[in-house]
């Protein structure tokens, strides 16, 4: 292997630390919203703009799962180009035959 298809001592890590932070972005998401949504309702005194603000958390979680899905879908791709997890078809035709 050379220097540049080396993976990192601690891909791997990195890789489930990175998977694992969707969970932590998702909260975090929900929760910066209702702070702006608690902020917009001591400045406006409304009380829809605490709901506005919940919204958008929730809002910016889903694109977090969305974009993570991308990420997912993209790599599984990859995979699915390699010869090792091809289907053969041929040999399924075969059995069918009988």
């Amino acid at each position: 292997m050379s220097e540049k298809q080396k993976k990192p001592k601690y891909g791997k890590i990195i890789e489930g630390a990175d998977q694992l932070s969707l969970g932590l972005s998702m909260v975090v998401a929900v929760v910066i919203g209702v702070a702006i949504g608690f902020w917009l309702k001591n400045i406006t005194g409304e009380w829809w703009t605490l709901w506005l603000g919940v919204f958008w958390g929730v809002g910016a979680a889903v694109y977090d799962v969305y974009k993570a899905y991308l990420k997912q879908k993209k790599s599984y791709d990859e995979l699915k180009n390699e010869p090792r997890y091809k289907y053969n078809s041929k040999d399924d035709d075969e059995d069918d035959k009988f």
